[in-house]
Parts: C-alpha cells; sequence; structure tokens
C-alpha cells in the first residue's frame, strides 16, 4: 500500500524536488490549487485534495482540506485498534507526511498598499489546522514547515532513521511556527482595536543570529527581531566590516541610536555600557565628532560611536585614531571605507536613520513575568518650561538646557548632565542619591563647569544639589520640578543667580 503525503504550501522553493523524491520513496503525493498546479507542471505524479475529500474547493479556496478525509487521516493513531477500524469504516487513508506553509501574512502586511480585505484574506486556516494536526499526532506522522529541512527529511528517509525524536523536534518547529503566525495576526487586530494593554499580550520574534555568550561568558544569549518594526532599528542595520556583534555590542549599540535620533543636526553619539559618555552637536559630522570625543576622551575608549551623517575621510582619520568597539552611521564614503577596514576588528554598521524612534512598546522581564510600557517619547519644546526663578536663562543657555534634557533622558537614574555650547561635559549616571550623581559630573567636567547648565531626570528633593552647581559655577538649571520642596531649591538658585526651569515631565530610567 502507498504511503501518502500531503504537500500544500505558499512559498514553493524547492517543492518540486522534495515531492519527486518522496514520489520516488512510493508516496502518494496529495495536493492542492498553486500547489498541484506547480507540481503536475513538473511532472510529478500528484492528485488533488478533492479526489481525497470527494468534494469540491470552495469559497474561493477558503474550504479545500477541511474534511474528515484529511484530518482523519492525520489524527488518527497507527498503535489504536479502535482508530484503525474507523479509518477503514469510513474509507479514510492514513497520511503518513504532512508538508505545509502558509499564507504569507507577514509579507502582505510590509506591503504599503495592502488594504484590510488583503490581509484578511491572507490569514490561513486550513494550513494552521493541518499543521497542528500533524504535529500534535508527531508519534506517526512527519510534519514538515521549513523548506530548507527538505533535504535532511528526504534523506532521513531513505535511510529509513527518521526517528520519533526527529518528528518531535520538527513538530516543535510546527507549534513555533503557528504560534508566530498568529502572534502576528494578533498584533495586527489588537492594533485595528487599538487595545495599548489586553488581557494577553502576545508577542514575537524572529531570530537574527545566535551570540556567543551574553552580558557574561557563562551566560546564553541569541539575537532576536520584532518581524513587523518599521522604525529605527539595528536589525536593519547592514554590518561592513568587523567581528561579529556581541550581546553587550548590540545593547550599547540600540542605547546610542536611541539617544542619537533626539538630535535633528549633525550630532556624534559615544556610549559606554549603555550610558553617553559624549554627545556632540555641530555644523558638520566631522566637528560633532570631535566635540563628542572631547566631552570625556578617556570614556570613550572601547565605546560604540552613532553618528548621523555620512562619515567622510576627515571624519574617518579621527575615528581611527582611537579604540572602538562599533561605528554606525547612515553611509560611508569609499575613502571613509579604507581608512576605516584598516582596523580589523573594528564593527562598521550602516544604517538608514530617515526613520525617528516611534510609539513602541519597552519590555523587562522579571520573575515569573514581565513589566510591559511605552517607550519614553516625551520631549519639551522651549515654549513649554516653566521658569521658576526670578532671573530667566539667557537664550545661550535655554538652547544648552534643551540639548541636556534630551541626553539626561538616556541615562541610568539618578541621572546629572552638564552641558555647554550643546555639547555634554559630564555625566553622572545610575546613582543612588542625585547629589551624588551631580558630584560625579561636576567632578568629570572639571574647569569647564563655568557657565554651563545642568540637566536633572527627576525633582530634587532637597537643595544640595543646587548648592554643589552654584559652587561649580553652573548658571542655569532645568528639571522636572513636582518636590514638595521645590521651593528650597528655586531659593537656592534665587541665592546664587541660577536661572531654573521646569519640564514638568520626568525621565527615570532604570
Amino acid at each position: 500500500m502507498h504511503k501518502r503525503a500531503l504537500i500544500s504550501v505558499s512559498d514553493k522553493q524547492n517543492i518540486v524536488a522534495f515531492a519527486q523524491g518522496l514520489v520516488e520513496l512510493d508516496y502518494e503525493v496529495v495536493s492542492t490549487g498553486g500547489t498541484l498546479k506547480k507540481l503536475k507542471e513538473a511532472g510529478v505524479p500528484a492528485v488533488a485534495i478533492d479526489h481525497v475529500t470527494g468534494f469540491p474547493e470552495i469559497l474561493d479556496g477558503r474550504v479545500k482540506t477541511l474534511h474528515p478525509s484529511v484530518h482523519g487521516g492525520l489524527l488518527a493513531k497507527r498503535d489504536k485498534e479502535e482508530h484503525q477500524k474507523q479509518l477503514v469504516e469510513n474509507n479514510i487513508a492514513p497520511i503518513d507526511v504532512v508538508v505545509v506553509n502558509l499564507y504569507p501574512f507577514k509579507q502582505t502586511l510590509e506591503k504599503q498598499d495592502a488594504s484590510h480585505e488583503d490581509i484578511i484574506e491572507n490569514i490561513d486556516i486550513g494550513g494552521p489546522t493541518m499543521l497542528r494536526a500533524a504535529a500534535k499526532n508527531y508519534k506517526d506522522v512527519t510534519v514538515v514547515v521549513d523548506p530548507a529541512d527538505y533535504p535532511t527529511i528526504l534523506q532521513a528517509l531513505r535511510s529509513g532513521d527518521l526517528d520519533e525524536t526527529t518528528r518531535k523536534e520538527l513538530a516543535a518547529k510546527v507549534f513555533r511556527h503557528t504560534a508566530h503566525y498568529d502572534a502576528l495576526i494578533a498584533s495586527y487586530f489588537t492594533e485595528q482595536t487599538e487595545e495599548a494593554f489586553p488581557e494577553n499580550y502576545t508577542i514575537t520574534y524572529e531570530k537574527v543570529q545566535s551570540l556567543r555568550y551574553g552580558e557574561n561568558p557563562h551566560q546564553e544569549a541569541a539575537f532576536y527581531k520584532n518581524p513587523l518594526e518599521k522604525g529605527l532599528s539595528l536589525a536593519t542595520a547592514k554590518q561592513l566590516h568587523g567581528k561579529e556583534l556581541s550581546y553587550n555590542n548590540i545593547q550599547d549599540a540600540n542605547a546610542a541610536l536611541e539617544i542619537l535620533s533626539e538630535y535633528n543636526e549633525p550630532t556624534a553619539v559615544a556610549v559606554k555600557h549603555m550610558n553617553p559618555c559624549g554627545i556632540g552637536v555641530r555644523d558638520t559630522i566631522e566637528e560633532a565628532f570631535q566635540t563628542a570625543f572631547d566631552a570625556d576622551p578617556v570614556s570613550i575608549f572601547g565605546g560604540i560611536v552613532a553618528l548621523n551623517r555620512e562619515i567622510d575621510a576627515s571624519t574617518a582619520e579621527k575615528l581611527s585614531g582611537i579604540f572602538l568597539e562599533i561605528i554606525i552611521a547612515p553611509r560611508f564614503s569609499e575613502q571613509a571605507l579604507e581608512i576605516l577596514t584598516k582596523k580589523k576588528n573594528i564593527r562598521l554598521l550602516e544604517l538608514q536613520m530617515e526613520g525617528k524612534d516611534h510609539p513602541h512598546h519597552k519590555i523587562t522581564t522579571v520573575g515569573g513575568g514581565a513589566l510591559i510600557q511605552s517607550n519614553d517619547r516625551g520631549s519639551i519644546r522651549e515654549t513649554e518650561v516653566t521658569v521658576a526663578t526670578e532671573r530667566a536663562p539667557s537664550e545661550q543657555e535655554i538652547r544648552d538646557l534643551l540639548f541636556a534634557w534630551k541626553a539626561v533622558k538616556h541615562v541610568k537614574s539618578n541621572a546629572i548632565v552638564l552641558a555647554k555650547h550643546s555639547q555634554t561635559i559630564g555625566v553622572g549616571a545610575g546613582q543612588m542619591n542625585r547629589v551624588g550623581a551631580a558630584q560625579i559630573a561636576i567632578e568629570q567636567a572639571g574647569d569647564k563647569t563655568h557657565n554651563a547648565v545642568m540637566a536633572s531626570d527627576a525633582f530634587f528633593p532637597m537643595p544640595d544639589t543646587v548648592e554643589a552647581a552654584a559652587k561649580a559655577g553652573i548658571t542655569a538649571i532645568i528639571q522636572p520640578g513636582g518636590s514638595k520642596r521645590d521651593q528650597d531649591s528655586i531659593d537656592m538658585c534665587n541665592k546664587h543667580g541660577i536661572a531654573m526651569v521646569f519640564t514638568e515631565m520626568r525621565h527615570f530610567k532604570h
């Protein structure tokens, strides 16, 4: 008696060779629609699904495999006498191999001109049902969802060593595949109904690469991407040169991109351990990098630099003069590549930066669950700040205050940033108290603090941070306000002639 294989694929790559291999192994091939047509055109003997079901494909192909003759053949246990008896009584033949991949739902979503109706019609019903049925009965049925597996499976079938363990692995792949497919559909409908935090939060990612290890060598890790990501994303970067990215590289590079997205002018951002160690804004990208470097020429060593303009030869010469892990830019000139690729290990990433950071969810896992929040897209304009002190900031001070406010948003709390002339000069990150963060930033800035400005990610619970700023010669402060003791800080600013503005917006970053 012939063994039976059911083949119905949207992605038809290599399907003819695989089907021919099954025929050579004495399988009867049953197929549907476009797959059947392709197999017959290639001379592969195949029978139509309605030959099995005794019922025609209907409703524009919406119903063709949803039939007891199909699902009985998939779900019947071979070692259960009653199941085998029922197959005979109902004239149903077992199906031994199922080869199915699904309607291109994701590809349809990605099309700019796809209508809602197009998207709905690309929700596969029969395909996932067959896959799930075959995977449930993996002990008796071989189920194949990935064209990359065709050669391995054919070889195993030829040699007779496609065992239950392998079929279980194939079943696991199927359930991951259908879960991924359904998660995309769920995400689409959730977006359509504008439910930010539904009762069940379904998310799916696609593997980009395995990583050698995680934050530390004893931790395992891999990099996954959001399959429908449309914004500024490291997953879309093209690596032009250098070693494979590590877990920490990816974390730092993502932080650099998030900071860079705050600025429209030619900007360079240097990052270490997910905190900015230097940010510079200037008229040219070469000047911007020099400014970011001068902000902290010590911490930038071994760091990551992201720039939002093409890197030319002169900028590349400066970049090549220091040890950097990664350089990210929208473009590298030929001369710049020639200069930078002389350094064997430096990673060069080309990433289009037209798209800014867009609304999305930040997910942090905790023991037994996850915290999910919208990303921090808070920003402030000059007209939206409130002057809290007797003295208002000058035009130069307000420019620097807004520059520093964009920077402090991306520094781990408690966070203080000092800036002057669109350059960070001191960064205090991740401290347990705010005045401690201020003291670190002031010490780092050294004699640059005179006439500089200060940004704080959250309010001052007491006036000690203002007092430290005054002693350092800082002339203006931007902070959220909202403390019960705001007046103490205001009084301290007035005492020292410091201008202070409130944003009424906090930027905690844990």
